[in-house]
């Protein structure tokens, strides 16, 4: 290598501000909630071959899906072909996306005439058109159901929008403006990233930054083998269980993976996942290769650089016509809850081989739902997004964190002034879930509890939620968290159970109340000090109640008994209840 050290890294660093630069200004520039406060949207920089050469600091179910949306993308508007002033969008599933509301659109990086990187982002749209308002009708049995699909298309050209293309999108979504005012917040970030690129290859030429760009792919690369031939070789099993698929809401869903470790080299192997869904719960191809491109980052060092070469030893098998390998038309709309549950069952393969390392199980549902109607105050057309957090695993040295978006989904809770000011609906509650977080000598995180009242008629709610039927599993003898809930109140007292995934009819002055799981508890419950459990009740998180029966602790008020502790946790230790 002819670059220094401290070129180097002053390079990587410059590319790594750059992609994260490129978030910013999306979030900034964008017109909807769901990407303007709940930042789900995701941005990297690729090079022309459509390698990862930077991510920005975004959501990683988007980020490690993106390279075989690229490389379609490439396959048919080449970079060789590609022009200042061009702009390329796409979104279909089966060719690389996930499911139709995240739209991927590149900007060239244009020097002195020639492409030389791509700037590429992904944004979940509000609405795309299909057959509920938000594109996720969580009991569609096609993906025509789920909105419009796009291949590769050129958005722009020269610099100018494509009006045919323009026109059709607008003439098949529900908010046309807001859709483009969302491309344009992308348009706007890919312009960013490509001024800055330019100025960076101006100031240290094309050789040296081509010549970083390798360096640190190799080096990325390297570091990561080193950490996995620390791995003992084996293979590792574990299966894990989504509630259902939106139609058979009776019939679990199995994704089972073996993970072999040989060296330096990863084999994930999907073979006995259940076979393919007839509702929304498949997910294309891309979506396991992001999971445990995400796994393979968080069991390895966090300052290896974030690009291509840290998955060059990965290899997935995920057999045909499963629930992770569906054929068109199938379903896809609620993808990242199976991507998810990917998530929990091979992070769940690597706790056997990495003890010690792997926390419980996060929470495992993005909960997710879409209000849509029309305002009757005003008559205008509403829709907004229910950004539904829990709780973070408990870790092997740490309690987890209460309501969070974990893992995958790095996304952001829409806070309630944006959706009461958004749609005729008010929250009448928002708080920590009391007794949610697992057991354990250190507490999984909690989730949330939360309450919306409709102030008109005909609201539908498309709600698609997780672990209703099954807990987030604990780790070291910790106990899994409580399960989700979610029911509906009607105004004259009536109660509805919402089981997991369906679409919903509100009335003014319905109510429903949401319920989200928190995360695993890790190691003995009878091992958390009793003036951390005292904490605990104090602040909410545990009731006096669980306090006695999970934790051995007994507190009256605000006052912890530490002699009737002690003997409560010995005997719970002698019946071997604990």
């Amino acid at each position: 290598m002819s670059l220094d050290a401290i070129t180097l890294e002053v390079l990587r660093n410059r590319l790594d501000a750059i992609a994260d630069n490129m978030e910013s200004t999306l979030i900034r520039c964008a017109y909807s909630g769901i990407i303007k406060e709940g930042a789900d949207c995701s941005v990297a920089l690729f090079d022309i071959s459509g390698q990862t050469v930077a991510q920005g600091l975004a959501l990683p179910l988007h980020l490690g899906s993106m390279p075989p949306a690229v490389e379609a993308m490439l396959a048919d508007f080449p970079a060789s072909e590609m022009n200042e002033g061009d702009v390329i969008i796409m979104n279909d599933p089966y060719l690389g996306g996930q499911h139709n509301p995240d739209i991927i659109c590149i900007v060239p990086v244009v020097h002195r005439g020639e492409t030389v990187a791509l700037a590429v982002s992904l944004a979940h749209h509000q609405d795309v058109g299909g057959r509920t308002a938000g594109s996720n009708p969580p009991d569609s049995t096609d993906v025509f159901e789920e909105g419009l699909c796009l291949p590769p298309l050129k958005l722009m050209e020269n610099g100018r929008m494509v009006g045919v293309v323009e026109a059709l999108i607008r003439r098949n979504v529900r908010y046309p403006d807001l859709i483009f005012g969302d491309l344009n917040a992308q348009i706007a970030c890919g312009n960013t990233a490509a001024k800055e690129m330019v100025a960076l290859l101006e100031k240290y030429g094309r050789d040296v930054i081509f010549e970083a760009i390798t360096e640190l792919m190799n080096r990325a690369e390297t570091q990561t083998r080193k950490e996995i031939d620390k791995i003992p070789d084996g293979t590792y099993h574990f299966t894990d269980w989504l509630d259902n698929d939106g139609i058979e809401l009776d019939k679990r869903i199995g994704i089972t993976v073996a993970v072999t470790i040989k060296g330096s080299e990863v084999h994930a192997d999907f073979t006995g996942t259940s076979p393919q869904v007839r509702g929304p719960l498949n997910a294309v191809p891309s979506c396991a290769l992001s999971a445990v491109r995400y796994v393979i980052r968080v069991i390895t060092d966090p300052d290896i650089p974030n690009n291509e070469g840290c998955y060059r030893m990965i290899r997935l098998t995920i057999p045909e016509k499963s629930v992770l390998n569906p054929r068109r038309p199938a379903p896809v709309n609620c993808r990242a809850v199976t991507l998810r549950r990917v998530v929990d069952t091979t992070l769940g393969a690597f706790a056997q081989a990495l003890p010690g390392r792997v926390p419980a199980a996060n929470n495992g549902h993005p909960l997710q739902g879409h209000f849509s109607g029309v305002d009757g105050a005003t008559g205008k057309l509403f829709i907004l997004s229910e950004m539904g957090t829990g709780g973070m695993g408990a870790r092997p040295t740490k309690d987890g964190i209460d309501g969070l978006f974990t893992d995958t989904s790095n996304a952001k809770n829409i806070p309630v002034e944006i959706g009461e000011a958004t749609a005729p609906l008010r929250v009448q509650y928002y708080q920590i879930r009391t007794d949610s977080g697992g057991a354990g000598r250190y507490r999984g995180g909690c989730g949330l509890e939360k309450e919306y009242e409709c102030l008109t008629d005909n609201v539908v709610l498309a709600h698609r939620g997780e672990r209703h039927y099954t807990q987030p599993w604990g780790q070291a003898g910790g106990a899994p968290a409580a399960t989700s809930r979610s029911v509906v109140v009607r105004a004259d007292g009536r109660e509805e159970v919402v089981p997991s995934k369906q679409t919903v009819h509100l009335n003014r002055n319905d109510r429903i109340i949401m319920w989200t799981s928190g995360g695993g508890g890790y190691g003995d419950p009878l091992e958390r000090p009793a003036e951390r459990v005292l904490d605990d009740v104090l602040d909410l998180r545990v009731s006096p109640e669980a306090a006695r029966e999970l934790y051995g602790v007994v507190i009256d008020g605000d006052r912890l008994h530490l002699e009737e502790t002690t003997h409560l946790r010995e005997q719970l230790r002698q019946d071997g209840t604990r």
